[in-house]
Parts: structure tokens; C-alpha cells; sequence
């Protein structure tokens, strides 16, 4: 994890790990450290606050229709000739690693997209992603726009976003996202809100936590990467809104149940 000089290094020890909310504590520490050293916007901090309660709400745990989409999304990934994933703050700040390790399972570029753009934080974001292993990573410069979008959260990499076909777009705000999927690009989301744009714009979309979502992807690669056939069924097997719609009666029944 990325940590400038000035960061107040957060000790995760200080956290009981009897706490029955330890691992979604350990992920705010996270978040907060990013915010300081300058890798998350303090939106980002919001947007997570927001996402924590949809996490509630699915009983904190990863559902079989998060499994059938990770599945989905690592078969989109590995019939795709050029994919990319776009990674924010909040990204950066939370799973670096599993980044890195989704981008070498899947053969896919990595490119830091912000909504809230700043060439500092384009390097921060960059030195985190290569700290953890990443090579080559895009978007300090870029030289393409995505159509619809005004300002400078619009910038993408010509060799990266603007020529992917499959783009991976975790806790992407529904602008970027709905833009995307107009340009013609196959989408994977993740996001725990299933009511949102991105997740109702997304060709695939997985509705877990971020740091278990990406892990899962990574292991429906290896499962189906020698297996052409199961790549087929995966696809077939998946339907977005029938996903979503399962999703949100998880999170009902969750509610109710209270």
C-alpha cells in the first residue's frame, strides 16, 4: 500500500481482531490513510460510507449471484483482445495488490481514471499501483477524451480506456460508467449499490465488496482459463437484471429479518 511521507501510518493492530466488525474496520483505516496521503478525494470517503450500508445489507458476506457474476466477468475478461482497468482513489487506496494480480490473471492494462482529477493524484495513484507491482500503468497523460463527459474527469489514455473493449470499472461513478457503455465497451462493475446507474448500465456487474470481488474474479480466471466451453456457459448462464433483481431480494429478506 502507497504511503507518502507525510501519512500518519494507521497501526491495524490497534483494532481487536474479536471485533465482529474487524475486516470492515481495517478497510476504513485504509481509506482514511488514503485520504491522507492524498490517493482518495474526501468524496471517496462518502462513497464508501454509502457502500458500507448496502454491505449491511447483504449480511456483510459475498452471495452466489456475487460468485455467478465474478464468474461472468472473468469469462468477459478472458474473451477480450484488449482490456483495461480503471482504477480511482478509492481503488488504490483499498486493494492495490489485487489489482495488479487481476490485471496479470486477466493480460489487461491498467489506467488511473479519476472523477476528481489532479496530476498529483494521477502520481500517487501510479506510485501505489507500482509499488505493488504494476507496470506500465496509464493515464499521467493522457490524449483521448470519452465522449459526454465535460471536464477533466472525461481524460483517458488513447491506448488504454478510449481503444479497450472490456473495461473493469470498480466503484466508478455512473457517469464515467454510462459513458463507457456508449461508446460500444463491454463493462464490469463492481459496486454494492444494485440500484445504481453503474450497476444497471454495466455488462457485468458484481455486487460484493471490492477487496472480495477482485480475489473471486482472479479465481474464476484460473478455473476457466484453459476451458473455452465453461467460458461459453458462464456468459450464457448470466443474466445482469435477473442478478441484480436476486440482489436486492437478498438484501430485502436481510432487512425484513431484522
Amino acid at each position: 500500500m502507497y504511503s507518502g511521507p507525510a501519512v500518519r501510518i494507521i497501526v491495524m493492530t490497534e483494532i481487536p481482531k474479536t471485533h465482529p466488525r474487524y475486516e470492515s474496520l481495517v478497510l476504513r483505516e485504509k481509506l482514511v490513510e488514503g485520504f491522507r496521503s492524498g490517493i482518495a478525494a474526501p468524496q471517496g470517503l462518502i462513497a464508501h460510507g454509502r457502500g458500507e450500508m448496502f454491505y449491511y445489507l447483504l449480511g456483510e458476506r459475498t452471495t452466489k449471484e456475487a460468485r455467478a457474476a465474478c464468474r461472468a466477468a472473468a469469462a468477459l475478461l478472458l474473451q477480450a483482445e484488449r482490456p483495461v482497468i480503471s482504477v480511482n482513489g478509492n481503488v488504490a487506496a483499498l486493494c492495490p495488490r489485487e489489482i495488479v494480480r487481476l490485471a496479470e490473471a486477466a493480460s489487461a492494462r491498467i489506467e488511473v481514471g479519476l472523477f476528481h482529477r489532479s496530476d498529483e493524484r494521477v502520481s500517487m495513484i501510479r506510485k501505489c499501483l507500482e509499488d505493488n507491482g504494476a507496470k506500465g500503468v496509464l493515464g499521467f497523460l493522457p490524449d483521448a477524451r470519452i465522449p459526454g463527459l465535460e471536464s477533466m474527469r472525461g481524460l483517458c489514455s488513447k491506448e488504454g480506456i478510449y481503444s479497450a473493449d472490456v473495461v473493469v470499472i470498480p466503484l466508478e461513478d455512473g457517469d464515467r460508467a454510462g459513458a463507457l457503455s456508449k461508446m460500444g465497451k463491454k463493462t464490469i462493475a463492481v459496486d454494492l449499490n444494485p440500484m445504481s446507474r453503474t450497476s444497471r448500465c454495466a455488462t457485468v456487474t458484481v455486487v460484493d465488496e471490492v477487496t472480495k470481488a477482485l480475489p473471486e474474479i482472479v479465481r474464476s480466471i484460473e478455473d476457466l482459463e484453459d476451458d473455452p466451453a465453461g467460458v461459453k456457459r458462464a456468459l450464457k448462464a448470466y443474466d445482469r437484471d435477473a442478478n441484480l433483481a436476486a440482489v436486492m431480494a437478498v438484501m430485502s429478506k436481510n432487512l425484513g429479518s431484522l
